[in-house]
């Protein structure tokens, strides 16, 4: 069984340009980090402009994920993406991955900061 965690950050109260700036962020800096966490499937970011940013983790299993939760949920409030919008996560939820489906078009791994 896979293990998901979803991280959620509030952008209401963030200035405009904070969109483009996690753009930035995925593409130069988080992305490449992810695709080397050892116990992750996959993870990723969500944006709603102007309400939320998520990142989403599916992760091989609990212990995974636990580890993983165990050194960032601590500072979850100091994390990058925190210092970029100015406020700590709004959720930190973990959850069970039922299954997961790869369509015929496979999954992508790019970080690409562009918009679209």
């Amino acid at each position: 069984m896979s293990a998901g965690l979803t991280v959620r950050w509030a952008l209401g109260h963030a200035n405009p340009e904070i969109a483009q700036a996690l753009r930035d962020y995925v593409s130069e800096s988080s992305h490449a980090r992810f695709e080397q966490l050892e116990g992750l499937h996959f993870k990723t970011w969500r944006m709603r402009e102007g309400e939320w940013f998520e990142g989403n983790y599916v992760f091989v299993d609990d212990a995974a994920r636990s580890a993983f939760a165990a050194q960032f949920v601590p500072g979850a409030a100091e994390s990058p993406v925190s210092q970029l919008t100015g406020a700590a996560p709004i959720l930190i939820e973990e959850s069970e991955i039922v299954s997961i489906a790869i369509g015929p078009q496979g999954a992508v791994s790019k970080p690409t900061g562009e918009r679209g």
